[in-house]
């Protein structure tokens, strides 16, 4: 399977909400970017993506959320569904893909992009920081619903990307678990039960998945 980055996008910090919290989740487009393992979350780069900017690292960022990528065929359909334009990381996604199913991409999937190799771990779960940027009633409930949130990404070789740069899937595991269930996972105790026997997870995704099982 081949699709091909349409856009990659970086954020600034800058304040977001009445409190003024810093947030770079307003993504702008550029032409090129490097990505690196950042580290853990605690204590590391934050982002994978050399000059992207995380507000809030307890929650954000780290080895397994190094790089977020978003469909734009997603962007489109939401276009439609809330009658507004979105721009290119407008989700706050850093790379904006086209032709590839990111919510169909599996757990341990690696993508050749550009000079880089990145590795699928799991979906991105909205938070509060999100729904302020859409300014949209009830708009965690209403994405969670919908239930293709994208694809965080770690880096297993750096690199860089440009915008055009193919999209190539290398490898592709023997099982089941892709973004779509793993999101209902982080949701259903049965679904995570069922996630977690598949043994599939690395350490941050298998935490947070123990969590919502233990409450079943």
């Amino acid at each position: 399977m081949t699709g091909r980055v349409v856009s990659l996008n970086v954020g600034a910090l800058e304040p977001i909400g009445a409190r003024g919290s810093m947030s770079g989740h307003r993504k702008v487009p550029v032409p090129r970017v490097d990505v690196r393992d950042p580290g853990l979350r605690a204590g590391g780069l934050g982002s994978g993506v050399v000059g992207d900017a995380i507000g809030n690292a307890t929650f954000h960022g780290g080895d397994t959320q190094a790089v977020y990528a978003f469909a734009r065929e997603e962007l489109d359909w939401w276009q439609r569904e809330l009658g507004r334009e979105i721009a290119n990381g407008g989700f706050g996604e850093n790379v904006t893909t086209a032709g590839l199913d990111v919510d169909a991409a599996l757990v341990g999937e690696r993508w050749r992009v550009g000079g880089a190799l990145l590795e699928v771990c799991g979906p991105r779960k909205p938070c509060a920081t999100f729904a302020l940027r859409m300014g949209i009633p009830g708009w965690i409930v209403r994405f969670g619903d919908r239930g293709r949130s994208g694809a965080y990404l770690a880096v297993v070789e750096p690199g860089a990307i440009a915008t055009g740069d193919a999209v190539d899937v290398v490898h592709r595991p023997d099982h089941d678990v892709d973004m779509m269930r793993l999101f209902r996972a982080l949701h259903d105790p049965a679904a995570a039960r069922a996630v977690l026997a598949v043994g599939c997870l690395r350490p941050p995704e298998r935490e947070r998945v123990e969590r919502v099982a233990a409450k079943g």
